[in-house]
C-alpha cells in the first residue's frame, strides 16, 4: 500500500482545505454579488450540491482506481452514453412488453453488463497489445460514441418510467439517491484500495510495474478487472442520473473523463501512478462542484467556471511536480 510520506499527507489534506476555503469565499462574496436570497451554505443547497456530484463523482472514484494503477481511461463518457441508450430504450423493447415495473431491474442489469463488457474491451486490449491505455481508450472513446450515434442516429432515446423517478427523487435521512449511491460506491472503492490485495497490488503496480511482475503480480488480468470496474461505475452513474431524466443525447457524456481526471488529480493522485486516495479524490469532486457552484452563485458565467478550474487544475500539476521532485532529490541524499 502506498506510504503515508509527508508530501503525501499535504497533498490529501490540501484538498480539504481549499474546500473550506471555497466556502468561506463564496459565503462572503454570495453576501454582495449573489442575485439569490439564499445564503450559499443552505443546507438545500448543500444537499443539492452532493447530488449533482454523483454523476462524475461515481466516474472519478473509478478513474482513481485505474491512475493509481498507472493507466488512464479516456472513453468513461462514450460509455456513460451507450449504458444509457440501452437502459433506457430496453425498458421499450417488445420481448419485455408485460413485464411492468420488473423490466426495471432488467434494464439497470443491461446497462451495467454494457458497461462492464466495453471496459472489459479496453482492458483486453492494454492487456493483450501493451499498447499504452491512453491510446486505447482514445480510439475506444471515439468508436463508442460512434456506436451511440450508430444505434439511434443524432436522436435523442427517451422513456420516462415515473416509479423510477419517484426512485430518483426519494430522500432517505434527508439525502437523495443519487448522494447514497456515490457515497456508497466511495466507501466500497475505499475498502478495496486499503484493505485489500487487489489494492494493494493496484499501488504496487502503478509505483513499479516491473518489480510488481518481478514480485509475481499478475499484471494483464490486473488490469482487466479494474477496467471492468471503472465500465461498471460509469454505466451506474448513467443509470442512476437517466432514472430522473428519462431522455438521453448522443452527445451526453462528452467531457465526463476530462471532469473525472480533474477530480482525481485535485485529490492528488500522480498522474504517474503508485499514488492516491479515493477519499481524497472524493474531496476532488465536491471541490469541483463547489467552484461551479459558487461561481454560478455570484453570477459567473460557464466560461468563467471552466478558465478558473483549469488554471487551478495546472497549479497542482505544477505543485505535483515541485512535491515529487523534491522527493526524488531527497531519495538521492
Amino acid at each position: 500500500m502506498e506510504p503515508g510520506t509527508l508530501s503525501t499527507y499535504l497533498k490529501r489534506g490540501a484538498i480539504w482545505g481549499f474546500i473550506m476555503l471555497e466556502l468561506i469565499f463564496f459565503s462572503i462574496a454570495g453576501e454582495y454579488l449573489s442575485l439569490s436570497d439564499k445564503p450559499f451554505m443552505d443546507l438545500d443547497n448543500m444537499l443539492l450540491l452532493f447530488k449533482q456530484s454523483a454523476p462524475i463523482g461515481i466516474i472519478a472514484i473509478g478513474m482513481t482506481l485505474i491512475m493509481i494503477n498507472g493507466n488512464i481511461d479516456l472513453s468513461v463518457g462514450a460509455i456513460f452514453a451507450m449504458s444509457a441508450v440501452i437502459f433506457l430504450d430496453s425498458m421499450t423493447w417488445p420481448i419485455f412488453a408485460g413485464l411492468g415495473d420488473a423490466v426495471i431491474p432488467v434494464a439497470w442489469v443491461l446497462a451495467l453488463l454494457t458497461g462492464v463488457g466495453l471496459g472489459a474491451i479496453n482492458g483486453l486490449i492494454v492487456w493483450k497489445t501493451g499498447v499504452d491505455a491512453f491510446i486505447v481508450t482514445l480510439g475506444a472513446m471515439l468508436g463508442y460514441r460512434g456506436l451511440v450515434f450508430m444505434y439511434n442516429g443524432e436522436q435523442p432515446t427517451s422513456h420516462l418510467n415515473w416509479t423510477l423517478v419517484d426512485f430518483a427523487e426519494a430522500q432517505f435521512l434527508g439525502i437523495h439517491t443519487a448522494t447514497w449511491f456515490l457515497l456508497g460506491v466511495t466507501l466500497v472503492l475505499w475498502f478495496i484500495m486499503t484493505r485489500t490485495v487487489h489494492g494493494r497490488n493496484a499501488y504496487a503496480i502503478g509505483d513499479n510495474r516491473e518489480a510488481a511482475v518481478n514480485a509475481g503480480i499478475r499484471v494483464g488480468p490486473h488490469f482487466l478487472i479494474n477496467f471492468m470496474i471503472i465500465g461498471f461505475l460509469a454505466a451506474l452513474s448513467a443509470v442512476v442520473f437517466y432514472a430522473e431524466s428519462g431522455s438521453v443525447n448522443p452527445n451526453d457524456g462528452e467531457l465526463y473523463e476530462l471532469w473525472a481526471i480533474t477530480a482525481v488529480v485535485l485529490g492528488g493522485t500522480k498522474l504517474a501512478g503508485g499514488s492516491g486516495s479515493i477519499i481524497s479524490t472524493f474531496g476532488g469532486v465536491l471541490a469541483i462542484q463547489l467552484l461551479r457552484k459558487g461561481l454560478g452563485h455570484i453570477g459567473a458565467d460557464t466560461e468563467t467556471v471552466n478558465l478558473v478550474i483549469g488554471l487551478i487544475l495546472i497549479a497542482v500539476l505544477f505543485l505535483d511536480r515541485q512535491l515529487n521532485l523534491k522527493g526524488r532529490e531527497a531519495l538521492r541524499i
